[in-house]
């Protein structure tokens, strides 16, 4: 007899967030469901067969019982099965043959079944990454990452249960139901009459049940949940260190043992809900089965029935065999809107278009020269308020510009305009004297590296991140771009050398060596255009002079643009813009914008001159 609510943490019944957010189904819904079964129509088809021939197999050994009971109270069986003893052993044979053969067919049923759930859930997952790595930047801002994790795990592999559980079980479960409710009529139509009134009963307090269960497994999910949140807030290796300089390992200790005393509590509660229930449960269970020997009785006593001992003994055993079923087959509304409402989600962020991609006949980037103009761009995060104003500027191909500017003004939306990170608003971004958009995402975003202040590494080897650039490159290549990135002699010191493992997100390493690291991989790609967006605000002065070493090489090289927050950063660059409020408001060089009045003097006089002084480097 299964639990009340099924598994733990699934209830019979729907919560009143679901019932609120119970999904439209139409028949365009259950087509597009329909659709991912589709390519698995043959193996579904034999799916179905085993299951009713594993059903009815099932059931044929509780009728045999009967038989065998009549046999040992030496009732001739007829036919081939005769009467005596070699009629009870060919029964019990049959029967355990019976019970084999379901058993056989079980195990093949529950393989194809979990091969082709898992088979859609493959394609499901193939086909969300997929659309996911078209989405735009926006997408990934304004999205809850959880979310977006929940509808590539948890919600994708909800789809497997729906095949391996709701839709096999349906199908079990009704033929299973049809064959003992036929096979009942056939012994005697009053006792089965009576078995059916009673089956009901047996829902009961399976519900009643379930529901006080359900409330408290969601409260013990919530106080698990707290758990988790402590754990990771307190034992990160940030989180930890925080508690150690501030002595709070009491508190932290305090707060985790009174939520764990909770979970524990509610967790008791929990398994002990609903003992008054299933001691009414396993009351009810006698009493059908009295019934139907009442019943039975009755008729084979007073009314010289034709019936057996063997046929009422038959009618228990079909009777018992019903309470499953029927109690499972009460709640596929629950398993049905649950399930739909799952393939809804998902379908919710198959229909979300990319918001940038490829345009119709948009050519391949080839030998590109990295130059860039800006013919009157505007651009809005939110359609409202423009980011953007007006942005006008050419950047030749070798040459250098720099933008500054204080922080907001909209430095780093200009640059990730340019590999279409983000979609201008208005006017044109141009590559090469063609319109960004009429260049393909790939080939565009090929001839682009761009340097970024926050350095994102994988948790592999230095040469896996490398790698990550240009999978082909070879050795020399890599030791190249280390060499112009200026990283390459504390490669050579480790002792793995370039199979040196950097760490989660690369804390092995200090940021200025990621830093580095993260331009020899930008190098790596040999691109038209480098952009280094702050690349060195966040990094000490030593560290500062280690890539500003690495950088001014290269700005030399070809077409770079360098935002920066430091004056030594931007006193190669041959043009600087200087960008307030989202519009270019100065530009010029250095010598000609320094004493202006304007913008940049104000910078200057606020950041840059410390630089200015410890460097000596420019004009004043």
């Amino acid at each position: 007899m299964p639990g009340p609510g099924g598994p733990r943490g699934r209830a019979n019944f729907l919560t009143e967030e679901e019932k609120k957010n119970t999904p439209r189904i139409t028949r365009a819904l259950l087509e597009r469901v329909l659709s991912y079964l589709k390519p698995y129509w043959k193996q579904l088809a034999l799916v179905l067969c085993c299951i009713v021939v594993s059903s009815v197999c099932s059931l044929f050994p509780s009728i045999l019982t009967g038989n065998i009971i009549d046999v040992l109270t030496g009732k001739d069986m007829g036919g081939w099965f005769g009467a005596g003893l070699s009629a009870l052993i060919r029964l019990i044979l049959l029967s355990l043959a019976l019970h084999l053969v379901s058993n056989l067919i079980g195990v093949g049923e529950s393989y194809l079944s979990t091969w082709i759930a898992q088979h859609i859930s493959y394609d499901m997952r193939n086909q969300m990454y997929r659309h996911l790595q078209k989405m735009s930047q926006r997408f990934f801002t304004s999205a809850n990452q959880g979310d977006i994790i929940t509808r590539m795990t948890s919600d994708i592999s909800g789809v497997e249960s729906v095949v391996t559980n709701t839709f096999t079980s349906i199908l079990s479960n009704i033929i299973t139901l049809a064959v003992a409710v036929t096979a009942m009529f056939q012994k005697n139509w009053i006792l089965a009459l009576v078995g059916i009134a009673v089956v009901p009963l047996f829902t009961l307090p399976t519900r009643m049940a379930g529901k006080r269960r359900w409330k408290l497994a969601g409260e013990a999910q919530a106080c698990n949940d707290e758990i988790n949140g402590i754990l990771n807030e307190t034992l990160s290796v940030s989180g930890q260190l925080l508690v150690k300089l501030f002595g709070r390992e009491a508190h932290e200790y305090g707060r985790y043992e009174e939520a764990n005393g909770r979970m524990i509590r509610l967790n008791i509660r929990e398994r002990m809900a609903g003992r008054w229930f299933f001691m009414l449960l396993s009351t009810l269970t006698t009493i059908g089965p009295m019934l139907l020997y009442l019943v039975g009785g009755i008729l084979m006593m007073e009314r010289d029935s034709a019936l057996t001992v063997g046929d009422i003994t038959v009618l228990v055993a079909l009777l018992g065999r019903m309470y499953g079923p029927v109690n499972s087959l009460l709640n596929i509304q629950v398993d049905w809107i649950r399930s739909m409402a799952m393939f809804t989600r998902i379908f919710e962020y198959y229909d979300m278009k990319p918001e940038i991609d490829d345009l119709p006949g948009a050519a391949e980037l080839t030998d590109a020269k990295g130059e860039i103009t800006f013919d009157h761009v505007s651009f809005s995060y939110d359609g409202e308020r423009n980011v953007l104003k007006d942005i006008s500027f050419t950047l030749h191909s070798g040459d250098c510009v720099a933008i500054v500017g204080p922080s907001g003004s909209g430095k780093s939306t200009i640059v990730n305009l340019i590999p279409r990170l983000w979609e201008a608003g208005s006017g044109q971004v141009l590559f090469d004297g063609k319109d960004v958009r009429e260049w393909t995402l790939h080939s565009l975003r090929d001839e682009i590296g761009i340097v970024t202040q926050e350095t994102y590494l994988f948790n592999g080897t230095i040469r896996e991140n490398l790698l990550y650039a240009k999978p082909e490159a070879t050795e020399e290549e890599m030791r190249q771009a280390c060499r112009q990135a200026n990283i390459l002699d504390f490669i050579e010191k480790q002792p793995e050398g370039l199979d040196t493992m950097v760490g989660n997100r690369g804390l092995k390493l200090s940021g200025g060596e990621k830093q580095r690291i993260s331009i020899a991989r930008a190098l790596l790609k040999d691109p038209a255009l480098l952009i280094f967006d702050e690349a060195t605000s966040a990094l000490d002065s030593i560290s500062e002079a280690a890539i500003q070493a690495a950088i001014n090489p290269l700005i030399e090289e070809r077409t770079s643009i360098l935002i920066a927050h430091r004056l030594s950063t931007i006193l190669a660059a041959d043009e600087i813009l200087v960008v307030r409020d989202g519009a270019i408001v100065e530009r010029g060089t250095h010598r000609d914008l320094v004493h202006a009045g304007g913008t940049y003097q104000e910078l200057y006089e606020t950041q840059f001159s410390k630089a200015l002084d410890d460097n000596g480097a420019a004009d004043r």
